[in-house]
């Protein structure tokens, strides 16, 4: 290993040349090699006190010691890290919410953002989550007077489980001097860009067993009301379908949504390429490199970013998501379906676009009388309400003019796959939209199947922008 770690740093007099074409074939390359191997678990718990510290080894031995499981990217990172406050419970959650935090010259928002998360979630909601801090700074004071803040306001979330502190100690990091000046910034600003990677790798190292799915958040965040609620509702109604990475805000490394398995990966990811670049860039390479090539991010905004100075030097930044809604979030649950279509896609606007969250649509050529847009459920489901959405603001005429909304029952195989054989007409479309409420007061049956029919032929192209559908129950089993 140290040999291979002489052979990058011999590579580093080519930093100028051709960097960013060499790093994705080496991405590549090194990321598929590694992609399926099996999965294994190393991690390790250490619960002396804080103040313990041990001698900082050598540079070399740094990189042994930190990168000698890179050929195993799905086996955890041997770190042992340090509990500061809290044990994890032996029951998996739903979700965990990661934060790295670091001593800042102006400002510090880490409490408010963890007021905020567990302020922002009901207590059945608090049951399926476990809050995980890592204070990533190498002052240990600074560490221990945060920490001992921490406990004493969320004592209560803490003893629940609810509430995990931690530290990596800094002679797990690898060499943070001499890195490479990617992008000409200057030394202290890839200093802070490479460590903050490193930070994050191990964060997400040590969530790996701890739930089902992982949530990144910045220690400067506020959560919109029941956020988990909202987001389970979008994960259940991307089941079946691929993701990597969902994203519930445009900003940074904020609300950026994982399976947990995806971890191991991610974190050696992380630690391979520690001073290449920043981490929001790493992370498109990475999703990139699981074939998930569009991005997938969720509007309304579930967070929002609340910090007025950077982390990096108490710089201003004041970004803000204009997407973010805090209370006034009604996300559909849009059940698991199969959607269906006999009118002419327009390139890559396909149907199911029209059933997602995300802000995509369904585009195609003009429809005649007869045609249909159904969605078939994977099961039979109450609902409540179902809306219907036309036509861009910047192409108001490719509306659905002449149509109905149909649901039906009693499914059968044909040649285009499954469909309802008996349908019941809600309602028309008027002005290229269409709500119904108490659809299951005027519905006798599990629904199965919803089908919009075009009434009329158009000379018009269709875009059906968004279909929201609300259950009154979980699909029945």
């Amino acid at each position: 290993m140290r040999l291979v770690w002489k052979s990058l740093d011999k590579m580093r007099c080519f930093r100028k040349r051709s960097t960013i074409p060499f790093l994705g074939v080496l991405i590549t390359c090194l990321l598929f090699l590694n992609l399926y191997m099996e999965d294994g678990y190393v991690l390790e718990e250490d619960k002396r006190p804080l103040r313990e510290t041990s001698i900082h080894p050598s540079n070399s031995e740094r990189y042994v010691h930190t990168f000698r499981d890179l050929t195993n990217f799905s086996g955890t990172i041997n770190v042992t890290y340090r509990y500061l406050a809290g044990n994890p419970l032996p029951r998996k959650k739903y979700l965990t919410i990661g934060l790295s935090s670091v001593k800042r010259k102006r400002g510090n928002y880490l409490m408010e953002t963890i007021k905020s998360i567990f302020d922002q979630s009901s207590y059945e909601e608090l049951k399926e989550i476990v809050v995980v801090v890592h204070l990533a700074d190498f002052d240990l004071a600074w560490c221990e007077n945060l920490v001992q803040d921490i406990s004493r306001k969320f004592a209560h979330h803490i003893i629940a489980g609810h509430l995990l502190v931690i530290h990596a100690p800094e002679e797990y990091y690898p060499s943070l001097d001499g890195l490479k000046r990617n992008y000409n910034d200057p030394e202290d600003r890839v200093r802070f860009r490479s460590k903050q990677n490193v930070d994050y790798a191990f964060l997400l190292n040590f969530c790996t067993n701890l739930s089902d799915f992982y949530m990144m958040l910045e220690d400067d965040v506020r959560c919109s009301r029941n956020f988990l609620t909202s987001l389970k509702k979008v994960v259940t109604s991307r089941e079946g379908s691929y993701w990597v990475m969902l994203e519930f805000s445009k900003l940074g490394y904020i609300g950026k949504l994982y399976h947990s398995r995806d971890l191991p990966r991610l974190a050696h990811f992380l630690l391979m390429f520690y001073q290449e670049m920043p981490c929001d860039w790493l992370l498109i390479h990475f999703r990139d490199l699981l074939a998930q090539k569009d991005v997938i991010r969720f509007k309304p905004s579930l967070f929002q970013h609340m910090g007025y100075y950077s982390s990096y030097k108490g710089a201003e930044n004041k970004l803000k998501d204009d997407d973010f809604e805090e209370d006034s979030i009604d996300i559909p649950d849009n059940p698991p379906a199969s959607l269906y279509t006999n009118i002419h896609v327009f390139e890559n606007y396909d149907a199911t676009k029209a059933y997602s969250s995300v802000d995509e649509y369904f585009w195609g050529k003009p429809p005649s009388t007869g045609d249909f847009f159904v969605i078939v459920f994977n099961k039979s489901t109450k609902i409540s309400k179902i809306k219907i959405v036309t036509g861009t603001d910047d192409r108001q005429n490719d509306i659905l003019h002449h149509g109905a909304l149909e649901v039906g029952e009693k499914l059968v195989g044909t040649k285009r796959g499954r469909q309802c054989s008996s349908y019941i007409t809600l309602g028309d479309f008027k002005y290229g939209n269409i709500e119904v409420q108490d659809v299951d007061h005027k519905i006798a049956f599990d629904i199965e199947c919803v089908r919009i029919v075009v009434t009329a032929s158009q000379k018009e192209w269709l875009i059906i922008r968004s279909i929201s559908l609300w259950t009154t129950q979980p699909p029945s089993q």
